[in-house]
């Protein structure tokens, strides 16, 4: 189906904090409308859903359409108020499903810090 999955995300963020997730997914996303050398259709094969979770919890969720690129890239925002586990799912056509995670820890604001 498809490449390694990227995804990117910072490492840490303050509770509250709105961070910016970027993913990338090597495939090919045929339409279906492309006709091969043989002059036969090329089945359809497109990642037609995607979802963001953050512990368990969906965050982000889309479903893609045949006029999406080869290479499906997907920017989105979400609010961090803990420290925890992103996990990251693409399901193509034929049923098979791709998956990630990324991790995203609590910054230190230094609240602990002693007093000059």
């Amino acid at each position: 189906m498809s490449g390694e999955p990227r995804v990117k995300l910072p490492a840490t963020a303050r509770p509250g904090d709105v961070v910016r997730i970027r993913t990338l997914l090597g495939h090919r996303m045929e339409s279906g409308f492309r006709r091969g050398d043989d002059g036969a259709r090329v089945p359809r094969d497109i990642v037609n859903r995607f979802e963001c979770r953050f512990e368990g919890e969906l965050v982000f969720a889309c479903d893609l359409a045949p006029a999406m690129a080869a290479n499906p890239f997907l920017e989105f925002s979400a609010r961090v108020e803990r420290a925890g586990r992103f996990s990251f799912l693409w399901i193509d056509d034929a049923g098979v499903r791709t998956t990630a995670t990324a991790d995203i820890a609590l910054a230190d604001t230094g609240a602990d810090a002693p007093a000059p």
